[in-house]
């Protein structure tokens, strides 16, 4: 077996990996770095120059997973691609949102290399994908699965986001098992991740939270209570929330929480998601009862009845007291959502800035993050810095597992 990282950086980015086995030449994830512009933003393929590649598996919708995969299609015409329904869903609505956000940067930076890729590529690489379900055996070349010398894998649920799987190979009498991003625990919406049970050879993991031991005494309903606990006393202030999240993953469990507060008449109030979260969430409703998930039967955009902005809509959407904005991009990427709505609140006391997932030390989330009161931070270095006056919380709702929970799951056989 060979097995090449092709990420360019040794952090979160453009998730890519080659393995080879069984004659089989397999990328496995191809994603786009989120702080990258141009070709930094796209994996190393420098080492496979020259390889056909036979199949490229896809193991969730999120961008450093499958922000460049027009791109790998474009150079590999040949290679098959797989990935589950859902995944397929959500992947084809983010990357034509990609093809949007790169033609603003040609613009506002002169980027003359983007768009990466265009809608009407994004619709033709789309239609060649193939739709997986979990856990049923596939080969890359549609040879009779079960043959001893074919190389076959199969999608196992994450638990991460809508679609999100690990990928169990087998080849050459051996089990190689890629877990993609993976959650160990149950979320508002998403159940925790179902692997295989039996020893593994080889183990490719996840380990963005590998050096973070869960906080002693952390349960989910506690930090569910403190979040609703920081909304009110923002209210109470005369203020209004904005909770930076991701359009997939974040949005439909902060809107979980919103419908669960609710229902239990804890707290009751407008809440406000983005363009592209609204068409995520759309289709989280629309698999509701054919995926592994809690609360099956809720129907997120209707009963939580979130309000819609979008780039225009923003500017004519004022901080008004006793509302939440869940606002995309979970790090406050200049010119995003969450950036412009926080630029105007960074300076009014009565306002709340609450996390509730990762931000890159270096994006403007994460500097917001470990800002203190009265420092003078810049969200956006085409603006203004500002003096932080607003409240600033960060809660722990991550859809990564942490260390202890990978430890009480993982079973390796060493080699």
């Amino acid at each position: 077996m060979k097995f090449i990282n092709l990420t360019r950086h040794t952090e979160i980015g453009a998730n890519s990996y080659y393995v080879e086995s069984a004659g089989a030449r397999l990328i496995l994830d191809c994603g786009m770095h989120p702080k990258a512009v141009g070709e930094n933003a796209l994996p190393n393929w420098k080492p496979i120059e020259g390889q056909t590649i036979d199949a490229v598996l896809i193991t969730h919708a999120h961008q450093d997973h499958i922000g460049t995969l027009p791109v790998l299609m474009r150079r590999q015409p040949h290679a098959r691609v797989f990935m589950t329904e859902a995944t397929s869903e959500i992947g084809s609505l983010l990357l034509h949102n990609s093809v949007n956000v790169m033609t603003r940067q040609r613009e506002d930076l002169g980027l003359t290399i983007y768009p990466l890729f265009g809608h009407r590529e994004t619709d033709r690489a789309s239609d060649q994908w193939r739709l997986c379900q979990y856990r049923q055996p596939y080969t890359t070349s549609g040879d009779r699965v079960g043959d001893s010398d074919a190389l076959t894998f199969e999608f196992w649920d994450a638990g991460h986001v809508l679609g999100s799987s690990g990928i169990l190979l087998r080849a050459e009498g051996r089990t190689i098992f890629y877990t993609g991003d993976v959650n160990f625990d149950d979320q508002t919406i998403m159940q925790s991740a179902i692997f295989p049970q039996g020893d593994i050879d080889v183990l490719i993991m996840e380990c963005t939270r590998g050096d973070n031991p869960q906080p002693a005494g952390w349960s989910r309903a506690s930090e569910e209570k403190k979040l609703a606990d920081a909304i009110e006393a923002t209210f109470s202030r005369g203020g209004c929330a904005l909770i930076p999240v991701f359009a997939l993953g974040k949005t439909q469990e902060a809107l979980g929480m919103f419908y669960e507060f609710r229902r239990q008449e804890e707290l009751d109030f407008p809440a406000y998601i983005g363009g592209l979260s609204s068409k995520m969430t759309e289709v989280y409703d629309r698999r509701a009862q054919q995926t592994r998930r809690q609360r099956p039967r809720l129907q997120l955009m209707h009963d939580v009845a979130p309000f819609v902005l979008n780039g225009q809509t923003i500017n004519d959407c004022p901080a008004r007291a006793g509302r939440v904005y869940a606002l995309s991009s979970g790090m406050m990427t200049p010119k995003t959502l969450s950036n412009i709505f926080a630029r105007r609140l960074v300076e009014v006391p009565q306002h709340s800035i609450l996390f509730v997932g990762f931000a890159d030390p270096e994006s403007p989330g994460g500097i917001l993050r470990s800002a203190k009161i009265g420092d003078r931070i810049s969200l956006d270095p085409d603006e203004t810095p500002q003096t932080l006056r607003c409240h600033i919380e960060q809660f722990q709702f991550s859809a990564h597992a942490s260390r202890d929970a990978g430890k009480a799951r993982a079973r390796i056989t060493e080699l």
